[in-house]
């Protein structure tokens, strides 16, 4: 078992910890396995248990201690297990990485469907704020904890469609609020705002949808970062080891952009 790294003696929560197949990494395996790596335990949770195996057979190299909670974090006892299960499990909670999200089935302001906004908003936001709601006693008693909730660049940029940026940026303004809320009590909390990521979420659901092939898609998002080309799931969880970390003991409320200078094109 690890002895020694960033993450060392620390426990993790990752909801959102598997991954839709294919031939990249996604956000919440990479940052399990980054987490894995810097010593941390874990508990995976996902809806999906072949994704949550696959995840915890990927980090099995790096011997951390970890197991999976199968869940819907868009029920509140759902999200009352994890606080709970975790705690019998591995005594603490850590960190809290909020990693769900989705966009599918947003459209512009006329032609959405209130189903499909209360279904974004209830998986994006709603369940945020239940995942959050249920560690923070924990980490309130234990006078540490650091929460990173992933919000998204179109939070602060144009989109085409509305339900995405209102609910990202929703989960900016919600970051804030537990972060002064919470930091006499020894809580941070930040979110992460990745640019164009090339992960299997971002690629393989386009490639269906619009019947492009995966190469081209990659090649038109390429074209619009600055760098030149879209970032990968392990720069989020390079990202996300420094906010777990003590290294980030004084950073809290931060929006955390990881886009490749995406944003910067707004000025």
């Amino acid at each position: 078992m690890i002895q020694s790294g960033r993450l060392s003696g620390k426990v993790a929560v990752i909801v959102g910890a598997g991954q839709e197949p294919g031939d990249t990494i996604g956000n919440g395996r990479a940052v399990a396995q980054r987490f894995a790596e810097e010593g941390a335990t874990l508990l995976l949770v996902d809806i999906n248990s072949e994704h949550a195996q696959a995840t915890l057979d990927a980090i099995a190299p790096s011997n951390a201690r970890a197991s999976i909670l199968l869940a819907d974090i868009t029920n509140e006892d759902d999200c009352r297990k994890i606080a709970s299960t975790c705690l019998e499990r591995y005594g603490r909670i850590d960190v809290l990485h909020n990693n769900v999200g989705r966009s599918q089935g947003d459209r512009k302001t006329v032609d959405l469907d209130v189903a499909a906004w209360d279904a974004i908003m209830d998986l994006n936001l709603r369940s945020m704020f239940m995942t959050c709601k249920h560690v923070l006693p924990i980490m309130i008693k234990q006078k540490c904890g650091s929460i990173i909730n992933i919000s998204s660049t179109s939070s602060l940029a144009a989109r085409p469609t509305l339900t995405y940026k209102t609910s990202k940026g929703a989960i900016n303004t919600m970051t804030q609020h537990i972060a002064m809320e919470n930091a006499s009590h020894g809580v941070r909390a930040n979110a992460i705002l990745p640019g164009l990521i090339d992960t299997p979420m971002a690629i393989e659901r386009r490639a269906r949808e619009t019947g492009v092939s995966r190469a081209e898609i990659r090649l038109q998002r390429d074209k619009l970062v600055p760098m030149g080309f879209m970032g990968s799931a392990m720069d989020i969880a390079n990202a996300a080891v420094f906010l777990a970390s003590d290294e980030a003991r004084y950073v809290t409320g931060v929006l955390l952009p990881v886009d490749g200078g995406l944003l910067v094109k707004r000025g």
